[in-house]
């Protein structure tokens, strides 16, 4: 799995790099140019919805209205589908989202586009990867071992907790491994994504948690056996105890002073046991609701040098509260067609 989508990832980065990283998105309405409205609305998943995120939000909500002279407002979700319909329809203008809810809203509405994306480390879109990975509750990982490596062979028949049916890192990159990874067995050849959209046909029992963070407190409170949801996500409620990021084997602790909805599970454990990369999600707008100059300023902003250095967007290493990315990551441009290898594994 990780081998096909970096490989997808380095075809789509030579088209990028060849069209130039100065790209804005086009208006689909390039005839008749769109009237602003008096307020942008900035849509957010139930991941970023909370408190421990008011700051970041309130923070990108300043700097796109000191850049645009528009007022600024927040629409926060309770689901994902909610999310993707606010950009689609208009509701929103913008929305900070996963490359699965970006395709979804793409979809439904064409002139919904890439705005911007998190940089790798590396600032460009060569590492801009975070990960999804199939976790278990601390001592439980040696039932998914196969001689001294982790498998998901055992994850069959068991008790799962997903994020969300259009969460990219927490049910689309997960189903599309087990797919993969499973077909290839006479048992299971006919295996389907939409074969784990509920209990009974691969898994004993499906639970959506509508994010990242209560697909792992389901985990950690034993309500299931395995569970999927991505490291940015919970990277400010648990440390690393042992073994590489990210790597079978990690073992990751939840912080003494973790809030909710970790609050009363300090201490509790959970081990990764398989781990697979997933291309950045975009700020993604919906041009036929902003003009073109309102776009174009937005964008040049978010990729400024002030907004890198911004430690409220971008927070420094073992900072104390939480924001949206980490340094030295940065905003640069992205296309459609860099989301690809997400499409692909829909086909």
């Amino acid at each position: 799995m990780k081998k096909l989508i970096m490989a997808a990832i380095s075809i789509g980065l030579v088209s990028v790099f060849m069209t130039g990283c100065s790209t804005s998105p086009k208006s689909a309405n390039a005839e008749t140019e769109v009237k602003d409205p008096d307020t942008i609305t900035i849509a957010w998943l139930p991941n970023q919805g909370g408190d421990d995120f008011k700051d970041a939000r309130t923070e990108v909500d300043n700097i796109i209205a000191k850049a645009t002279g528009l007022k600024v407002a927040d629409k926060l979700t309770t689901d994902y589908a909610i999310t993707i319909e606010a950009v689609a329809s208009g509701q929103a203008q913008i929305a900070y989202v996963g490359a699965q809810q970006y395709i979804e809203a793409h979809d439904k509405n064409s002139k919904v586009l890439p705005l911007v994306v998190n940089s790798g480390n590396s600032g460009t879109l060569s590492d801009a990867l975070y990960y999804s990975r199939f976790c278990v509750k601390k001592g439980n990982e040696d039932q998914y071992k196969s001689g001294s490596d982790y498998s998901i062979d055992n994850i069959a028949g068991k008790k799962i907790a997903f994020v969300s049916n259009s969460s990219t890192s927490g049910f689309k990159v997960p189903t599309s491994t087990i797919v993969s990874y499973f077909s290839k067995k006479d048992k299971y050849k006919d295996l389907k994504q939409d074969d784990m959209l509920e209990g009974g046909k691969f898994f004993s029992q499906v639970l959506f948690a509508g994010s990242h963070q209560l697909s792992a407190v389901n985990l950690l409170n034993g309500k299931v056996d395995v569970a999927a949801f991505d490291d940015t996500d919970l990277a400010s409620y648990v440390n690393l105890s042992s073994g590489a990021e990210n790597k079978p084997g990690a073992v990751y602790t939840v912080k003494s002073d973790a809030v909710d909805p970790f609050k009363v599970l300090a201490g509790q454990q959970y081990v990764v046991i398989k781990a697979m990369p997933v291309m950045n999600g975009p700020l993604m707008v919906n041009t036929g609701t902003l003009s073109k100059k309102t776009i174009d300023t937005i964008k040049k902003t978010l990729m400024s040098d002030d907004v890198t250095n911004n430690t409220k967007i971008f927070i420094p290493k073992d900072a104390k509260y939480k924001g949206m990315y980490n340094q030295p990551q940065k905003f640069i441009s992205v296309e459609d067609k860099w989301y690809d290898p997400i499409r692909d594994l829909s086909k």
